[in-house]
């Protein structure tokens, strides 16, 4: 179940169109850990990880949505938007210094008034998942997880949740430190032990930490996505093989069909000439072959042939028993004739196979 939140954040600077509107460019939330107000009273702390709001889901959330003065009571659609929309944000939503910006145009003149008049603080109305996750994000306890992310609406409000410096400014240094009592010290901490600098040397630190821990989240990115490519490379590789497995069975099955049609075939045409008692078991092709070649060639020998003659020689010999008809019993032989009509006979049978196999 989706909750709805309000957060705050800066604006980078503004300046007018020709036309009079407002445009800003706003970093509108960053990685952290803040307070929110339930409905009963009760305070918890809700952790934006940098997984989170730099996801893109997120970030494609924060372009085209309405900008609003103040914050309305129900999220922006387009069944109110007429009534509550002053203007509208950007489509290049991206990420900078560990922060996410978007660009806003603001085409109210009433708004535009108030900002000028100080109304410079934002905040963003979103809906999120809040899960409950403990943890330690910079050094700041957590009980909950916001996660899934989308960005509703913009809004431009008097006090926003981090103060008078997270506000609509005229320069370009939105995220500037502004020390409290007028020194111009600040405190870093190194080790777990504070040391006071200058706090324009503190702010340029803070700003490589920023960089840093952006180049991390997005190296982690990376990681992630190689990871998932590779576990999908690794699938479609096991997919193919399996494919081609499957394949080299089926090829194989229908190969041992047509063999057994083939030993089916022969023994059917060769048993009538061959007899009952002939033992079909354990023999060859080419021995059952040749038995039937030698019942009408007594003195046949298949020694040293080779397997296209012995083919051809048995197609031959079918050929003319089926034309002169021939029992078991030995009469009426095929080939009766002289040695020279028999192997003409059989080269031409050879010679079909041949033809047939070409």
């Amino acid at each position: 179940m989706k909750l709805q939140r309000y957060d705050k954040s800066y604006i980078k600077d503004y300046g007018e169109t020709p036309e009079g509107y407002l445009t800003v460019t706003v970093p509108i939330t960053r990685p952290g850990v803040f307070p929110y107000q339930c409905q009963d009273g009760t305070v918890q702390m809700e952790a934006k990880l940098p997984d989170e709001i730099f996801s893109d889901r997120t970030i494609r959330s924060a372009r085209s949505k309405p900008v609003t003065d103040e914050h309305p009571n129900e999220p922006v659609t387009i069944d109110n938007y007429q009534t509550y929309a002053k203007g509208m944000s950007h489509t290049d939503a991206r990420v900078e210094d560990l922060k996410l910006y978007v660009s806003l145009t603001i085409t109210d003149k009433d708004l535009i008034q108030k900002i000028y008049d100080g109304k410079r603080e934002i905040s963003i109305g979103f809906m999120s998942d809040v899960v409950a996750e403990s943890g330690t994000y910079n050094g700041q306890q957590y009980e909950y997880v916001q996660r899934n992310i989308e960005i509703n609406h913009i809004a431009i409000v008097d006090q926003g949740r981090a103060g008078p410096e997270v506000a609509i400014r005229s320069d370009s240094d939105a995220w500037q430190i502004e020390e409290k009592g007028g020194n111009n010290v600040g405190k870093y901490k190194i080790d777990g032990k504070e040391y006071e600098v200058d706090s324009a040397v503190k702010a340029h630190i803070e700003k490589l930490e920023a960089q840093l821990e952006t180049a991390q989240t997005k190296a982690a990115s990376v990681d992630a996505l190689q990871g998932r490519y590779d576990a999908l490379e690794v699938k479609l590789q096991n997919t193919e093989n399996e494919l081609k497995e499957a394949k080299e069975k089926q090829l194989s099955a229908d190969e041992l069909d047509k063999q057994v049609e083939a030993r089916v075939a022969l023994i059917s045409t060769a048993k009538p000439l061959l007899g009952d008692s002939f033992d079909f078991n354990g023999k060859t092709d080419r021995e059952i072959k040749e038995a039937v070649i030698a019942t009408t060639k007594s003195e046949f020998k298949g020694d040293g042939k080779s397997d296209d003659y012995i083919n051809a020689f048995f197609d031959a010999t079918i050929e003319q028993v089926q034309s002169n008809g021939y029992s078991s019993t030995g009469e009426n032989n095929a080939f009766t004739g002289d040695a020279a009509t028999t192997n003409k006979n059989i080269n031409e049978m050879k010679a079909q196979r041949l033809n047939l196999r070409s």
